[in-house]
This record gives C-alpha cells, structure tokens and sequence, in this order.
C-alpha cells in the first residue's frame, strides 16, 4: 500500500510539472531588437566626423531592405544641435509613398534619442527609406572621401544605399550619394518571424 501512494504522490507531482510547464510555454519565438545603424557605420568605415549646423535644409537618409519579415518598433536620432520638432518619414521606396510621418524632439545637442511609436510592419525583401528634414546632422565619411560600395548588411537589415534632398518639403529624395552618410538616423527594428 506504501509503494502505491508514493507511486501515487509521484505520478501527481509529474503531471502537474508537466501541466505546469505547457502553461508557461509561450510559442512565439522572441527576437532582439536591433538597430543597423552602428553596424552600418563599421562596414562603411565612415569614421570621419563633421557637424554641420544650420547648414541649409535637405530630406535626407538610408534606403533599407530587411531581409526577414518584422517592425520598427522606435525610431532613433542624433543631431549636432537641438532641434524640438525633426520631422522623420519611413518610405515605400517602389510607389514613393509616405508610410509614416514622425516628430521628434531632439532637445539637446550631440544626445541620442529614441521615440517609441506604434509599431509598423516590414515585408521581407522590400525596399523602404528612412529620411529626415532638417538644417543639422553630422557628415560621416572615410578619412580619404572614397566611396563605399552598396549593398551593406547591418544584422537582419541591409542598407542599399544613402539619398537625399534640398529643401524642406516632404519629397521623396532623388539624390544618392556613395561617399558620406548624413545623420545620425536610423530605427529600432525586430523580427517577427
């Protein structure tokens, strides 16, 4: 009788481990968030540096393709000055259509900053354009100005290439240059499959 209730008591205390166990089971596979923008800087080696203040108004940035399904969860900025209201556009780049349109408040100099926003879905293997419109951004390039060569892989996003734009109407940038990156811009993006 003693061996049967402790076969029993065993037998209770694996079913409910294994209840307990199935509960707590989520099967959504969890991804880091990520953002290329560093990575980016590495593979370009555009580690010379200068700060361009009130220099005239350009739509400018980087031309992205992410190469798994995901979202941008937050969008990230530095600038050289402050700036309360830098206006950010995420672009279909194959209808040039606005996707989204942010303000960000850059409120001190030389600071990143992240503003979450409600989340925005990107297809795998579709090209998009993360832009910018302002007077201030840092000028990054390689210390001899040579080009780099596109695409760059920056984690699960690959950058294609840089644009830009004068003005300060929200155009879809024509421009493409190859031998600097004027920002500092990017996004906080996960995968979600």
């Amino acid at each position: 009788m003693r061996a049967f209730k402790s076969i029993i008591a065993l037998l209770i205390v694996t079913l409910a481990a294994a209840c307990s166990s199935d509960d707590d089971k989520d099967n959504t596979p969890k991804f880091n968030t990520e953002n290329p923008l560093a990575a980016y800087y590495t593979a370009t080696g555009f580690t010379t540096v200068s700060n361009f203040i009130n220099s005239g108004d350009y739509e400018f940035g980087l031309v992205f393709t992410p190469t798994v399904k995901g979202k941008i969860k937050a969008i990230t900025l530095k600038l050289p000055a402050a700036n309360p209201a830098i206006r950010v556009t995420i672009w279909d780049f194959a209808t040039k259509t606005v996707l989204r349109s942010e303000t960000v408040n850059a409120a001190t100099a030389d600071v990143q900053v992240s503003k979450e926003i409600s989340e925005l879905a990107l297809d795998k293997d579709k090209k998009y354009m993360i832009t910018m419109n302002s007077n201030d951004w840092y000028k990054k390039n390689k210390a001899d100005n040579s080009n780099v060569t596109y695409p760059i892989a920056a984690g699960n996003i690959t950058i294609n290439e840089y644009r830009w734009l004068s003005g300060t109407a929200q155009t879809f940038p024509t421009m493409v240059s190859s031998n600097y990156n004027a920002g500092d811009l990017s996004f906080d993006f996960q995968q979600t499959e």
